[in-house]
């Protein structure tokens, strides 16, 4: 499948989407808390999405090919879990890291977007992998601009995420986004810069790094979906949904409430 290159028509079309995704995780933050279940913070965000936002929680049944239908409105990952966590009645502790991914559809466009989230105060070796996974993103969205390749982009989380001592998972990758949940191309979160297609304006994907505070192996667990870290070492994610611009990037599922980009990372808009 050809990479879609959206019209700045397009782009107009799909920052609802994205703005909503972003608003979602503002919500429900102040419920991520010592007691609650990710089975309610889902139920929170379903609601919310739907009753609130008019729009539709993309994930619920989501059925890609190989894949029995998703069974909740966003996945709820929980420290060695990386991506793909389905929420259930587990009570979350103080000390734990959740990532919270939310994709929504609003007039037939996606927007996806994700935080990891601390519950209470945790470990120093915690907060800091939730800290340099989220200047992973930052770094990866930060070589975005027309003419650089994609592979840059991986490139420079890689060095980033292994410079700290943490390592990158590379089974999962980002992807191109619009009126379907996943298009080309595959956003890689390692590799080398000289790879990978030409960035052009119009292209619009998600960065998504996943970060593993031990080794990058990773299983998945029987009910399908749940992927964790094969030596249960801690896993975080953070992830933006952006488009190539005239000049650098623009990041689509910012909001009001969204952790902005870390000092010393400079963005080209």
């Amino acid at each position: 499948m050809a990479i879609s290159i959206k019209s700045p028509e397009d782009v107009a079309e799909m920052r609802p989407a994205c703005r909503l995704a972003g608003e979602v995780l503002d919500y429900i933050e102040p419920f991520v808390t010592p007691g609650v279940t990710t089975a309610e913070l889902d139920r929170l965000c379903h609601n919310f999405m739907v009753d609130v936002q008019g729009c539709i929680p993309a994930p619920l049944n989501y059925a890609p090919p190989g894949y029995k239908p998703y069974p909740k409105s966003i996945c709820a990952s929980v420290n060695h879990q990386v991506c793909h966590g389905i929420p259930n009645d587990r009570a979350l502790k103080k000390g734990d890291i959740v990532n919270l991914d939310i994709t929504t559809i609003k007039q037939g466009w996606h927007g996806d977007t994700s935080r990891t989230f601390v519950v209470g105060d945790a470990s120093i070796l915690a907060k800091r992998l939730v800290a340099i996974t989220h200047e992973c993103l930052w770094v990866g969205i930060a070589q975005v601009k027309p003419g650089v390749r994609l592979g840059s982009i991986g490139a420079a989380i890689q060095k980033h995420a292994e410079s700290a001592g943490f390592s990158v998972v590379r089974e999962f990758c980002g992807h191109g986004i619009g009126r379907n949940f996943h298009e080309e191309p595959q956003v890689l979160h390692y590799g080398k810069a000289a790879e990978g297609p030409i960035l052009e304006t119009g292209m619009v994907f998600t960065i998504e790094p996943m970060i593993n505070a031990g080794k990058a192996a990773i299983s998945e667990l029987p009910d399908g979906w749940t992927i964790v870290t094969k030596d249960r070492s801690l896993s975080a994610q953070w992830e933006h949904t952006v488009t190539v611009t005239q000049t650098g990037v623009a990041v689509l599922t910012l909001s009001a409430g969204a952790p902005s980009c870390p000092q010393g990372i400079t963005i080209t808009p």
